[in-house]
């Protein structure tokens, strides 16, 4: 999920969701053009080696950019985007759709500093809609900066679902280290939610309701991606482990239904031309059925199927 990037539980531990970014390096090289060799009317007196190399040095070419300030044409912000249209939508490993298709899309605003601000929706449908407008709508701030040879990218997330009940929203902070092993991009997560009413667990299974409970939840994540040469086609996986409240209840609205569990991802990525990438991806989490079975219908589909049982999600992605 930019941000929300699936709702909790989606398992085993193991392979998953290569999709660490790759560095690009600070500046591209500058290529100097050649020199242009001019001839000179001869003279009776004979230009020595030395002073040829002088009167070329005066001649060479002027670069202009760079005489007036503007050789960094690099825009101060930049504006990037997309649209995607996925077979379910997985956050953390469950379904936030129902197992069912869904609409995704956002943009980012980034300034050449480091920093950037953005937002990303998707619709709902099922376990954890909240009622309302049924779409989750997330708001996110973060910088980024260089650290050694990777990236530190440190932000904060604020999770919406517009129109439904009043405590579902609440705020996560995150930071990813990117870097590259030769040819793998590698990325490493830390995203913690400090208590709030939205990760509560306000109507504990077997035990009296407890409104205005407030939990806090931890994602630890790796991600890598692996680009096979001269192709279209990347490789990605990742692993993701959640630490959240105990469990829910009817009505619950805590990212992490299960309290502990780990989710993975396995799958590809293919560019066929700029802009475009289609992908597939196998998901599935650790969450058992005897765990699912204790929060059920909510952790269900319409159908009564748990909606972190394994799948294979496929979706198409339109960028800019």
């Amino acid at each position: 999920m930019s941000i929300r990037f699936a709702s909790a539980a989606s398992a085993v531990a193991l392979a998953a969701c290569f999709a660490a970014p790759a560095f690009a390096s600070d500046a591209d090289a500058a290529i100097a053009g050649p020199v242009e060799a001019v001839e000179t009317p001869q003279t009776e007196t004979a230009v020595t080696d030395d002073a040829a190399a002088v009167m070329l040095r005066a001649i060479e070419p002027v670069d202009l950019a760079t005489a007036t300030g503007q050789e960094d044409d690099t825009p101060a912000i930049t504006v990037s985007g997309s649209a995607t249209l996925t077979s379910d939508y997985r956050f953390r490993g469950v379904s936030q759709s129902d197992e069912g298709m869904a609409v995704q899309g956002g943009f980012t605003v980034a300034h050449s500093s480091g920093f950037y601000v953005g937002t990303w929706g998707s619709n709902l449908s099922g376990w954890g809609t909240f009622g309302g407008a049924n779409m989750e709508l997330d708001i996110y701030a973060g910088f980024k900066f260089p650290v050694g040879e990777g990236t530190l990218d440190a932000g904060v997330t604020w999770f919406m679902y517009p129109s439904g009940a009043d405590t579902t929203d609440f705020a996560e902070l995150y930071a990813k280290l990117s870097g590259a092993a030769g040819p793998v991009s590698l990325t490493a997560t830390v995203a913690y939610a400090p208590q709030q009413e939205a990760l509560g667990n306000a109507f504990p299974v077997g035990r009296p309701a407890d409104p205005g409970d407030k939990e806090d939840n931890l994602y630890l994540a790796a991600d890598a991606v692996y680009g096979i040469a001269d192709t279209p086609i990347s490789l990605k996986a990742h692993l993701g482990y959640s630490d959240g409240n105990p469990g829910l209840g009817p009505n619950g609205t805590s990212i992490a239904p299960t309290g502990t569990y780990f989710d993975w991802l396995i799958g590809a990525d293919i560019v066929p031309i700029s802009g475009l990438t289609l992908s597939v991806a196998y998901v599935d989490t650790d969450i058992s059925e005897a765990d699912a079975n204790r929060i059920r219908p909510n952790f269900a589909t319409l159908a009564g199927n748990s909606i972190s049982d394994a799948t294979v999600v496929f979706s198409v992605t339109a960028s800019f």
